[in-house]
């Protein structure tokens, strides 16, 4: 942590404090207090304990006061890979610049480096955390932050690592800037409202980057997505803005730069989906805006299936993609236009940068690959590339209004 940020906080702390005779509590080896224990356990709400640098194994560390718990020089809390490192059991809580290790495995209670039960404002940032079982778990709480904080785990196997940040019941958190590699899921959202998940890296994580269900009314924005288990899934939630996002590098049979499982009511808008089995699957999804997207490089850019209505797909960029589009059904009620297609043959007589000619997007072979995934040992063949450009001529076999009226002639600068 940056002597910047370290006085930063500090200062933050002391302004904080809710009593009148707060006080700085100094822990470590040639210190009156050698123990983190020992600091709480003499502490009143509003001190602030700054702990030397120095290895601590102390076992599940409690801390059931409003205090600021400071690390100087990067000290290290090793939980042995036993206990539950730290236990946030109040309101008004911060914890930063501290190396947390090695806490215990346990699928029934969920241990993990940090875990906050039940509480308010609390603060977690500055920290490192190496090889939990969860890295950062929060319970029935609110207005959090968790900032900044880098978070590594190297289990290779999904029933061996829980997530790195995983947020259960909670309401207006703030998830920013955060680091996480090597858990099952990088960032779990579960019953969680109202919150923002901002400027994030979550890579190499076994299952999903990011992973949420029932999490209603949630942003996520300016995030990065690379090369994790299965990309990210956003299952059975309703209002959703996701903007400025990157999705990278997610390969494999049930790997989606995005998966929508049941979800509504959602704007997608600035992300890049780059290089990946699918860049977005839409399933039983509905009422979403997606624009200014670009779709590149990507086995499908979107697969959309029958059972996904009033969708807008507009001004979005398609390029370099196996297919751009492809779906389960004959009835598609959903709208594309004014989009880029890298693949679209069309002119424009008037100038106008919008093609004269509609563009049928979904190709015959698409729909053979959907019904039949073998057929996709025929690829490049001559005999698909004659079917596709006969279907373009004479549409007979993809669905009529699967179509952009207007496409774009040029690609958007997104």
């Amino acid at each position: 942590m940056s002597i910047k940020l370290y006085y930063f906080i500090f200062i933050l702390c002391i302004s904080l404090a809710h009593t009148s005779y707060a006080n700085v509590i100094y822990v470590g080896k040639g210190q009156r207090i050698t123990t983190i224990k020992k600091a709480l356990s003499v502490s009143y709400a509003g001190d602030t304990i700054i702990v030397k640098k120095g290895l601590y194994k102390e076992g599940n560390i409690i801390i059931d006061k409003a205090v600021c718990l400071l690390g100087e020089d990067r000290p290290v809390l090793d939980g042995e890979l036993k206990y539950e490192v730290l236990s946030v059991k109040s309101d008004h809580v911060t914890i930063s610049g501290f190396f947390i290790q090695n806490s215990g495995r346990g699928a029934m209670d969920d241990t993990g480096g940090i875990k906050v039960y039940d509480s308010r404002n609390v603060t977690i940032a500055g920290n490192e955390l190496l090889n939990n079982y969860f890295g950062i778990y929060m319970q029935y709480t609110t207005h959090c932050i968790v900032k900044n904080n880098i978070i590594k785990a190297s289990q290779k196997e999904e029933n061996q690592s829980g997530n790195g940040i995983h947020c259960w019941k909670s309401d207006s958190l703030q998830i920013i800037g955060n680091k996480i590699e090597g858990h099952r899921d990088g960032i779990y959202f579960e019953f969680v409202t109202a919150s923002v998940i901002w400027r994030n890296v979550a890579k190499y994580n076994l299952r999903y980057g990011l992973h949420f269900m029932f999490s209603h009314s949630n942003a996520y924005i300016t995030n990065y997505f690379k090369s994790n288990g299965a990309g990210v899934a956003v299952m059975f939630t309703k209002k959703v803005v996701m903007m400025n996002n990157t999705f990278e590098e997610n390969w494999g049979d049930a790997a989606y730069g995005v998966l929508f499982k049941e979800l509504s009511d959602c704007y997608l808008s600035g992300n890049r989906f780059i290089r990946n089995t699918t860049g977005v699957f839409f399933d039983g999804s509905n009422r979403i805006i997606a624009e200014r997207n670009l779709f590149q490089a990507n086995g499908w850019g979107m697969r959309m299936q029958a059972n996904c209505m009033d969708n807008t797909i507009r001004n979005n960029n398609f390029m370099g993609n196996t297919f751009d589009v492809a779906t389960n059904g004959t009835l598609t009620l959903n709208h594309f236009s004014e989009n880029f297609w890298d693949k679209y043959e069309g002119y424009d007589l008037n100038k106008d940068k919008i093609g004269d000619v509609p563009y049928h997007p979904l190709s015959l072979y698409a729909v053979i690959v959907e019904k039949n995934p073998p057929a996709m040992l025929l690829y490049r063949s001559f005999m698909i590339g004659l079917l596709d450009k006969s279907e373009k001529i004479l549409p007979s076999l993809t669905p009529e209004n699967f179509v952009d009226n207007k496409p774009r002639m040029g690609p958007y600068s997104l």
